[in-house]
């Protein structure tokens, strides 16, 4: 009963994963040597513009489908005029309980071009894989859910809220023990208590990955971003209880053994911290290297809270540092996370066509796409027609560079 309760408030419980008032800085930064309120002069102009027949170069996996390698080549070159909207569990949770259409679509007349979803149930240790099992019953939700996606030209996005190995209860620190805090992590790690746990959830992860096909017969490529937020301290795996090497020494486990032991070839890896970073040096303190990320991202909840307009021009600056990373490690920069909750807070006067579209574009930024995290019953990133935003959002929406499933190219199809 306590996971079911659990999944009912789900939505709430993770309305915006960061807590931006954590009293943990594990990583402190310098000020950021671009100031984010100086004019940015316009770059000169980029001779490097991605080949298709080089896309696999700079990919993690040099053996990935070529729908794989379609949304790499995709995404990259795409951002350097737009960007794809998607929404965390478009299909599965409104505002309201109004279920139907997605929320994006009751408001705009088309879906998200992207579609987020977790592995957090599908590996839950209840998870039994009977019919009858709850955790198996939305194990196969998101897979109907991935499929549908796909099959409709979007993209799949996959975080990962993995429950701590011990008793496998929880992800937010705060609710563990303080020894499950101090060393859950490091039993996943190669030669700890819990690394074949860990590589039992990643055989799953595997499992449905590889079980992704679309009406074309064609595996479905994801986005996979695991271990999100990582420099905060609210989930077991942030730097208050990790060292920057126990990081990487287990994410590039993770890629390799879903890459290579377990042949899985339909991934795009996300590196996705919160927004504490405002240097390229700190961003890259848990790095794991180019060889293993695919994507660069933040996400950024805090930036938008109201009573600090100065935040604004901090979160574009910080964004823009991404998005220059990404161009030098020819990678896909990305606000893998965001949204302002209503009515958690009223909502500024035009946060969507102004606030938000202002710190996603401003100074020259090329991201590949911007995540809003799910709506629940009581509270929306997204408003429904009738709701206080709806006109701004449309107005962000009608924006040249922000793009919904109705305007994107095929995402899976290189040009020859």
């Amino acid at each position: 009963m306590k996971k079911i309760f659990l999944f009912m408030f789900m939505s709430l419980v993770l309305a915006g994963c960061s807590e931006d008032n954590d009293p943990i800085n594990p990583d402190p930064d310098p000020v950021d040597p671009v100031s984010p309120v100086d004019p940015v002069d316009p770059p000169e102009e980029e001779d490097f513009i991605l080949q298709p027949e080089d896309t696999r170069t700079y990919m993690v996996d040099a053996a990935a489908t070529e729908e794989t390698v379609a949304l790499f080549y995709r995404l990259k070159t795409l951002s350097r005029t737009n960007f794809i909207v998607g929404q965390q569990d478009a299909f599965n949770a409104f505002f309201g309980n109004n279920g139907g259409d997605s929320d994006i679509k009751k408001v705009t007349g088309s879906d998200p071009g992207m579609l987020g979803s977790d592995f957090m149930f599908i590996t839950d240790d209840n998870n039994n894989g009977e019919p009858n099992n709850w955790f198996y019953q939305q194990e196969q939700q998101i897979i109907a859910d991935a499929v549908e996606a796909y099959n409709k030209g979007m993209v799949n996005h996959f975080t990962w809220h993995l429950r701590e190995p011990y008793a496998g209860d929880h992800f937010y620190a705060e609710d563990m023990t303080a020894f499950q805090r101090e060393n859950a992590f490091t039993s996943i790690l190669p030669g700890g208590a819990n690394h074949e746990y860990y590589k039992e959830k990643l055989q799953k992860v595997a499992q449905v990955t590889k079980s992704l096909k679309g009406s074309d017969g064609k595996l479905i490529p994801i986005i996979f971003r695991p271990f999100h937020e990582f420099d905060g301290g609210w989930f077991w795996w942030g730097a208050p209880y990790v060292s920057a090497q126990e990081f990487k020494t287990l994410w590039r486990f993770t890629v390799e053994y879903l890459r290579d032991e377990l042949e899985v070839n339909n991934i795009l890896y996300a590196y996705a911290p919160d927004n504490s970073y405002t240097t390229a040096a700190t961003y890259l303190q848990r790095y794991p290297g180019d060889e293993y990320v695919d994507i660069l991202g933040m996400d950024n909840y805090g930036d938008f809270l109201p009573g600090d307009a100065s935040k604004l021009a901090a979160a574009n600056a910080k964004l823009r540092m991404v998005s220059e990373l990404a161009k030098e490690k020819v990678k896909i920069a990305a606000m893998t996370e965001t949204g302002f909750f209503v009515p958690n807070n009223p909502l500024p006067a035009n946060f969507y066509s102004e606030n938000l579209y202002e710190v996603l574009t401003d100074n020259y930024i090329q991201i590949g796409f911007v995540m809003f995290w799910s709506n629940a019953e009581n509270i929306y990133t997204i408003p429904v027609p009738g709701l206080d935003g709806e006109e701004d959002f449309l107005e962000f929406i009608q924006k040249e560079e922000p793009l919904l499933l109705h305007e994107m190219p095929n995402m899976y199809n290189i040009p020859n």
